[in-house]
C-alpha cells in the first residue's frame, strides 16, 4: 500500500496533512543519512510521490521497491 494512503487510513490524516507528513518525513530521513546516500534517499520517496494517488502498486513496481523486500 501506499505510504500516503497508510497515513490517511491508519493515522486518520487528511490528504493534505497526510503530505506534509510525507515531506516531513521525507527531509528527516535525507538528514539522517550519509549525504552519499541523499540521492538515494529522493529516489526512494519520489517513486512514493510518483504512485501516489493510483490505485495500488503493480508487481513489476513492487519488485524494484526496495520497501516491498
Amino acid at each position: 500500500m501506499d505510504l500516503l494512503k497508510e497515513l490517511q487510513e491508519k493515522a486518520g490524516l487528511s490528504n493534505e496533512q497526510a503530505v506534509k507528513t510525507f515531506e516531513i518525513l521525507k527531509e528527516y530521513v535525507r538528514g539522517k543519512v550519509p549525504v552519499f546516500l541523499s540521492g538515494t534517499v529522493e529516489k526512494w520517496f519520489a517513486d512514493i510521490e510518483k504512485r501516489a494517488g493510483t490505485s495500488g502498486t503493480t508487481d513489476e513496481s513492487k519488485e524494484n521497491d526496495f520497501l516491498e523486500h
